[in-house]
């Protein structure tokens, strides 16, 4: 029996096949110039975070002065990049120097990552299958996660061969002026990058966040020098300016999430609203123009009308807190540059750690083109592991249809389907952990936080997992790292540096309050990494059932056992998925007379009856069956 259905349909087209309930469509049309790109729902994504990927250029490493304004602030004396293979929770000499805990001092490590590294291995990301690059924030800034920006027009200085030079230059301009703005290395060996990635059929989009700068930034520093006779005081959500005939200092300022490092921009004409509704307003208008500067600047770099040569698009930090129409401008500024960009939003924060928040506000086609889209991966991740919620397969099909639910479906078929990120744990050990999701969730005040190797148990669910992504609705994700198995809890342990074959990276040894246990061998698993690469293989050899086929839940007899079909006017596949660590024989209603293959183990074929065709399924096993050609 189908419990449920749901067809995706090209924007602007009807269909007559059943849908999960009656109003599920959005209700508005794409605002033009430019709808949702449809590369994007083709796309298989890798996610970097430049420090940690790989240091091609040990020349222009981090040094203390490129840090200064960043979190935790240590003034550590004899601070060095620590080396790339280094036991992650063995703290250094000059980290243990300061007194503070490996929680704090990690914090102002550097690995030295930077673009030459990641040019290196861009043909290392085309032999996995990826087609599209997610680059968290390269604006320069003097933290690791470059959250902080310094300036949001050029690129950081140790990405690139000069940091001195680069300095210089950015001293030099005038940055409320793109015509004083020149390009600093940096920047050039970015569009490098670009070059080469697009040479290679890879698409690329940076992260911004425009919500806060850094308390490093040009016009903050002018704010925090002049107080209420800065020009750009009104820039951001100033609560008190200081007043000089008193001796105490009054300043007082609201950033992002309470952290300093991070003074909020102002929003005009916005109130706090209910949480998942999107919030009115605007930012400051030379706020705004600052802003289509520097993305104007990296999606037509040299300004002749074509922006093959800029980036493809930009994932947008903290979207929900930033003014819905600062973002219907700015989606408009984009698409009038390159219609093809892709916008993707960071929202998913409501009300840790029970529920995510609902996209669809912002997805009707005059927003952005897609969310990270975490929604898909809790109720996965509760059916696989047991985690809180305790969710069955019949829930779990109702979850996963209910969040197809509101949003038009173009922007369903290319929302980024995301199972970890620097803002979470990592795959394997989020899965090693089956309690909460995210939030307070690490070894820190948890010594049953599983920290280490992941067990076979886990490495199994995490193949599980990894189907049903690349099966569902929507474009896979791939926090770097995770096809060769890395572990880690929530940040900062999630951002360990990317291991691979020719670094030797030291046992793990320690663990997270210093304690000695067992070594573990850090290496890349290749099995792992091979059974990605099938995926992503069997993605691009059905694109066109994975990107726009119908889904259909279908009845499996067993609560252990999820089973959908994707189905298109040409083929369909089927896939099963069996949590439990005893085999199942789910009766399914198969196409009758027909001879099924699984994708994931070609050796396994059966003939489906009438009626229903028992299938066997191993422990902890998917399936993904498809029809032979001549069966």
């Amino acid at each position: 029996m189908v419990l449920a259905a749901w067809l995706v349909t090209p924007w602007g087209c009807e269909s007559s096949s059943p849908k999960v309930r009656p109003d599920f469509r959005a209700t508005a049309a794409p605002t033009r110039p430019g709808s949702v790109p449809s590369w994007a729902a083709d796309a298989v994504w890798y996610q970097i975070f430049v420090e940690r990927f790989r240091n091609g250029d040990p020349g222009n490493d981090p040094r203390p002065v490129d840090t200064r304004g960043a979190w935790p602030h240590l003034d550590a004396s004899g601070w060095r990049v620590t080396p790339w293979g280094h036991d992650w929770y063995r703290q250094e000499d000059w980290e243990r120097a300061t007194g503070k805990g490996f929680y704090t001092t990690v914090h102002a490590r550097r690995h030295g990552g930077d673009l030459r590294g990641v040019i290196d291995r861009l043909d290392y990301l085309v032999d996995l299958g990826v087609t599209a690059i997610y680059l968290n924030p390269i604006n320069d800034s003097p933290s690791l996660h470059k959250y902080d920006a310094r300036c949001w027009r050029h690129v950081d200085r140790n990405f690139g061969p000069d940091p001195d030079g680069d300095a210089r230059i950015i001293a030099s301009e005038d940055p409320g002026d793109p015509a004083t703005w020149r390009w600093t290395a940096a920047d050039q060996l970015f569009l490098a990058l670009l070059e080469a990635a697009h040479s290679r059929g890879l698409r690329v989009i940076v992260d911004y966040s425009f919500n806060h700068t850094g308390a490093t930034f040009w016009a903050w520093l002018d704010v925090v020098a002049r107080q209420r006779r800065s020009p750009f005081a009104d820039w951001y959500d100033v609560e008190r300016f200081d007043d000089p005939a008193t001796p105490a200092n009054e300043f007082e300022y609201r950033g992002w999430a309470g952290v300093k490092e991070l003074p909020e921009l102002r929003k005009l004409g916005a109130s706090e609203p209910e949480r998942g509704v999107p919030l009115e307003g605007d930012l400051h208008p030379e706020v705004k123009r600052h802003v289509f500067a520097v993305v104007s600047r990296w999606l037509d770099p040299d300004g002749d009308g074509d922006p093959s040569d800029g980036v493809d698009g930009f994932r947008l930090d903290v979207a929900e807190r930033v003014p819905v129409g600062f973002w219907r401008d700015f989606r408009v500024h984009v698409k009038s540059i390159n219609p093809d960009a892709y916008l993707v939003a960071e929202l998913w924060w409501e009300s840790w750690p029970d529920h995510l928040l609902d996209p669809a506000p912002w997805l009707q086609g005059d927003v952005f083109d897609a969310a990270m889209n975490y929604r898909v991966y809790v109720p996965a991740r509760s059916f696989i592991t047991g985690a809180p919620p305790e969710t069955d397969a019949t829930a779990l099909g109702e979850s996963l249809l209910a969040l197809l639910e509101g949003a038009h479906p173009d922007a369903t078929r290319a929302m980024m389907n995301v199972v970890a990120s620097h803002d979470t744990p990592r795959l394997a050990t989020s899965l090693a952990n089956p309690g909460k999701y995210k939030f307070r969730v690490s070894p820190r005040g948890n010594p049953d936080y599983h920290t280490g190797r992941p067990d076979a148990d886990t490495r199994a669910r995490q193949r599980l997992l990894l189907v049903l992504q690349f099966t569902w609705i929507g474009a896979p994700h791939i926090w770097y790292g995770d096809e060769v198995g890395m572990w880690g809890a929530d940040d900062p342990d999630c951002r360990k540096p990317m291991v691979w074959d020719d670094i030797e990276h030291e046992d793990e040894s320690i663990g997270p309050t210093g304690e000695r246990r067992p070594p573990e061998k850090v290496r890349v698993d290749r099995d792992l990494l091979d059974f990605y690469r099938s995926l992503i293989r069997l993605r691009r050899e059905h694109a066109a059932l994975f990107r726009d086929g119908g889904i259909e839940i279908l009845e499996a007899g067993s609560d252990d056992v999820f089973v959908f079909r994707r189905k298109d006017t040409h083929t369909h596949a089927v896939v099963i998925i069996n949590r439990s660590s005893s085999p199942k024989k789910p009766a399914l209603r198969l196409e009758p007379e027909r001879i099924y293959v699984d994708a994931l183990d070609r050796g396994t074929r059966l003939r489906s009856r009438r009626g229903r065709t028992q299938v066997p399924v191993g422990p902890l096993r998917a399936m993904i069956l498809l029809p032979r050609s001549d069966g």
